[in-house]
């Protein structure tokens, strides 16, 4: 990979754990939403139990997605490291490769095991990186699949609570907050697996 590719590799990936930032902080809003769901739903008694129980598995999809966020952004962090590394190795390779332009003898030897070294030091970095890369694509690809399911327990609350007898607008309002929030995590989501499909070859 060449110093301008591992330059659009690192901005790629510094975009991506932008927005895992962003979808950590709403997944922290939604658990927030769903445990003040909780406590409405209770006061509404008998007529929101369905609210209820479909608020603490929001609750619990709000953690899940916390989690997941957390393990991504671990990825992201690695992938910095390894490109940040490939760059450092292509510089020391364009110092050397300058010292073997001007070195003859047993220095130009040196230089050369040097860089048969370093050729392979930067494979393994190369290797390093597209196994990230496929592992950030198939844990991306499961949070989508888990986003779709917190989508799917808000559409749901929205429909539990136009049962809610008196407290029916109250748990409507909160449930059509969740579906706006988890309609902002789907399109964050969408950005990151954009930039995914991105990375440099």
């Amino acid at each position: 990979m060449a110093v301008r590719g591992a330059g659009d590799e690192l901005r790629r990936i510094v975009h991506v754990n932008e927005e895992i930032k962003s979808v950590v902080a709403t997944a922290f809003k939604i658990n927030l939403m769903a445990m003040n769901a909780i406590f409405l739903a209770k006061r509404a008694g008998q007529t929101a139990l369905g609210f209820g129980v479909l608020s603490n598995e929001l609750r619990r999809f709000a953690t899940d997605l916390q989690q997941q966020m957390a393990a991504l952004r671990e990825m992201t962090y690695g992938s910095v490291g390894t490109v940040t590394g490939m760059l450092k190795q292509t510089q020391l390779n364009r110092v050397l490769g300058r010292a073997h332009a001007e070195a003859v003898g047993v220095g130009r030897k040196l230089i050369d095991e040097f860089l048969r070294g370093h050729s392979e030091v930067m494979l393994q970095h190369e290797e390093s990186l597209a196994a990230l890369n496929r592992r950030l694509t198939h844990m991306i690809a499961d949070t989508t699949q888990l986003v779709e399911l917190g989508s799917v327990l808000a559409r749901s609350a929205k429909i539990e609570a136009a049962y809610g007898g008196a407290f029916s607008v109250s748990l409507m309002q909160v449930s059509s907050d969740f579906e706006r929030t988890i309609g902002e995590i789907q399109r964050s989501l969408e950005t990151i697996s954009k930039h995914q499909s991105q990375e440099v070859r």
